[in-house]
């Protein structure tokens, strides 16, 4: 794995009008009681959410993908848009910057805006929408929902979407490319889309279901939003791209995410994980849950080579 130039897509930085006390008091949920994120690093990490932005790339051949058969993705994940770190003019640096990498496909996984009581600047979800329709590859640009979709507004995002001709991909697999290079997307529905109790939840993923629409012998890709369904995931699918975990949002060096909104803890908060040779790769994301900081985990774009 090989990180991007920090400074490669970094604009000026902005007054946010937030104070650190508050920032520090609302995000002790995330960072827990030992306060990880003390007062001379809070700025720090207000910044970091807000002005960097790294591409993250992965080359491998995965099992099951054909050996020389080059593909690459652009992977955008939990925007979150919403001022302080993600207004609309963050928004449009993200798909400028993706739009940049030049990429076979782009996927887009879920979590469009900001729910967290910080919001500076609300980005409606027309706006959003709008610039993620600027996304251009030759293969298309498809899109998942996430729980904060859910959540929050999924009539919305939805709307938002299909507005705009954005494709949402829910238990559902299409075919791509040309004859003897044609491999399948697949994409589920959210895993945690109905709470229905403390830590309980109903999900609208169909994963035999969604697998059931490949009809050929062509590798497969699959799109989730939370990458806990992972464990579930047999070896007929070459690789599994998730987002939702923001990397674990506030980390320090050598140390596992205090925060890891996983029923598996650190196992699948970031990064390229092989377990049993099947392959997975969880984007860091882009965004910000319940404080807008990030420490540790710039916000990124992952870019994948296979084959």
């Amino acid at each position: 794995m090989t990180i991007g130039d920090p400074t490669a897509f970094s604009p000026a930085p902005t007054n946010s009008g937030l104070t650190r006390r508050s920032l520090l008091k609302g995000g002790l949920g995330l960072v827990g009681a030992a306060g990880l994120v003390m007062p001379g690093t809070t700025a720090y990490a207000a910044m970091e959410a807000a002005n960097n932005l790294v591409i993250t790339s992965y080359r491998l051949t995965p099992p099951g993908w054909p050996a020389g058969r080059r593909l690459t993705i652009t992977a955008i994940a939990d925007l979150h848009a919403g001022g302080p770190n993600m207004g609309l003019a963050r928004v449009r640096q993200v798909v400028d910057a993706g739009n940049a990498l030049g990429s076979d496909l782009t996927v887009v996984l879920g979590d469009y805006f900001a729910t967290h009581r910080f919001v500076t600047e609300v980005v409606p979800n027309a706006a959003w929408a709008e610039e993620l329709a600027r996304l251009r590859a030759p293969l298309g640009v498809y899109t998942i929902l996430g729980n904060h979709d859910w959540w929050y507004d999924i009539a919305g995002v939805r709307k938002a979407l299909g507005a705009v001709h954005l494709p949402v991909m829910e238990n559902d697999a299409v075919l791509l490319g040309e004859p003897g290079r044609r491999f399948w997307l697949a994409g589920i529905g959210d895993q945690l889309a109905y709470w229905l109790g403390p830590s309980r939840f109903r999900g609208v993923d169909d994963l035999p279901g969604t697998l059931k629409r490949v009809s050929t012998d062509d590798p497969v890709i699959l799109l989730v939003h939370e990458p806990d369904i992972f464990t579930q995931v047999p070896e007929r699918v070459s690789l599994t791209i998730a987002g939702h975990t923001h990397g674990g949002q506030i980390r320090i060096p050598f140390v596992p995410p205090t925060w890891a909104p996983s029923a598996y803890g650190a196992r699948f908060a970031y990064g390229h994980v092989v377990e049993d040779g099947r392959h997975l790769i969880v984007s860091g994301g882009l965004g910000t849950s319940k404080v807008p900081l990030r420490l540790g985990v710039p916000p990124e774009i992952v870019h994948i080579t296979l084959g």
